[in-house]
């Protein structure tokens, strides 16, 4: 029988049984539906993540403080001490100590209460120098950035994220308005531009002032010079590692530190976080591609359950074929044709339905899904091969069958 005959051998048989066929194809349709939805969120969260370390920048570090360990002997976490202080990193803004070091910026964050009139809102106050521009370029969409001279005179200035300040003022044309937080009067001297491709949305939810207005003015403290994290930008990627050993070097002589056990800080690489979430994200993909497997495997069990079925329905069709001079190979192969088609028409489902699943999974769950050509081909010949694979054994003890036991079955 030639191959375009089994074919349509196939597709009649299909189309004979209908609705088992349809509850058989069901299975492998959910399975491909499932691996592909996987995959695609796996994908997407990786693209956020790398779209968020793009925006801070590649070739940035971040050094943050030790952790603390209160009296009774329990630890705080990374960033918990005040070990890091303004003075540290503007040590390492020195061309002599950081060669490779482009610029660095200080910065101290707090939780704060902006009030503008009747209209108040939470957010996270920064206090930093200006060159955190430029390590983490971010530029303003209106007025302009803390100047040297308002870190100077420790003025009483702030510039707004734009959600911050649409929160308050419901527009971001806001330069030069003013605003309270504890009772002390900040003027409105820009608002940042915002970060459309990132998740987080204290991105473009914050206020910043100049780092001596924080310590001074606002915050104050027994540890007022003291900074949460300190961001470092090298030259380029390709001089990242020697600014961070160069900043590792001069933060431990600072320190006192002689090895990275004794360290009261760390440094981070934008390429750490980014393989740290991409290891949970893989985590969550295996967990997830397990169950989808899972429904697979199912799925090869309808096919395998359906073609036994056929099989039997079929028996005297087999011998009268054997008698008329098919050879096993010749009724093994038109099973398999069968139990292909199944897998072909399940898994060309499972694409479609997980186009229309990447559609709505972002207005459902807020999750961004990305599918390839590459990976809807590879779940279309999986598909295809579950039903060769579940139909070997069914097709072989089709082909097994005696054509006189077949043609005396009733």
């Amino acid at each position: 029988m030639k191959g375009r005959d089994l074919l349509r051998t196939a597709l009649e048989a299909v189309r004979t049984h209908k609705l088992r066929s349809a509850l058989t194809v069901l299975g492998i349709t959910i399975g491909i539906t499932a691996v592909i939805l996987t995959v695609g969120l796996g994908a997407g969260a990786k693209a956020d993540v790398r779209a968020q370390i793009d925006e801070l920048g590649t070739n940035v570090l971040v050094v943050s403080p030790g952790s603390t360990t209160d009296s009774s002997g329990v630890r705080g976490g990374f960033g918990s001490a005040s070990t890091l202080t303004m003075s540290d990193a503007n040590s390492l803004a020195s061309d002599v100590v950081g060669p490779d070091i482009q610029a660095v910026a200080g910065a101290s964050t707090s939780s704060a209460s902006l009030v503008n009139g009747d209209t108040n809102w939470t957010t996270t106050l920064v206090g930093t120098t200006p060159s955190w521009t430029e390590v983490r370029s971010r530029g303003v969409s209106s007025g302009r950035f803390i100047t040297a001279a308002d870190e100077a005179d420790a003025a009483m200035v702030v510039v707004l994220g734009p959600d911050t300040a649409t929160e308050l003022f419901g527009t971001t044309e806001v330069t030069g308005r003013e605003l309270t937080l504890d009772g002390n009067t900040l003027e409105v001297i820009g608002v940042l531009e915002p970060l459309t491709s990132s998740e987080e949305t204290t991105n473009n939810d914050l206020a910043i002032v100049p780092f001596a207005t924080y310590s001074r003015r606002l915050i104050g403290g027994t540890t007022r010079d003291a900074v949460s994290e300190i961001y470092l930008k090298a030259d380029s990627e390709a001089t990242l590692s020697g600014a961070y050993q160069q900043a590792f070097r001069a933060l431990a002589n600072l320190h006192g530190t002689t090895s990275d056990d004794d360290a009261d800080f760390s440094i981070a690489t934008q390429q750490s976080i980014l393989e740290a979430s991409t290891s949970v994200d893989r985590t969550m993909t295996v967990m997830l591609g397990g169950i989808a497997v899972i429904s697979l495997l199912v799925g090869g069990i309808g096919v395998m359950n359906i073609m036994l079925v056929s099989v039997s329905e079929r028996i005297r069709e087999i011998g009268l074929r054997k008698a008329i001079g098919a050879r096993p190979r010749h009724i093994r192969r038109q099973f398999l044709v069968e139990a292909a088609v199944l897998g072909c028409i399940g898994g060309l489902l499972g694409v479609a339905l997980a186009g229309v699943g990447a559609i709505l999974l972002p207005r459902i769950a807020d999750a961004r899904v990305i599918l390839s050509l590459g990976s809807s081909l590879l779940a279309i010949v999986i598909a295809v091969g579950i039903g060769v694979v579940f139909g070997v054994y069914p097709a072989s003890r089709a082909a097994r069958l005696a054509p006189i036991d077949a043609l005396r079955n009733e």
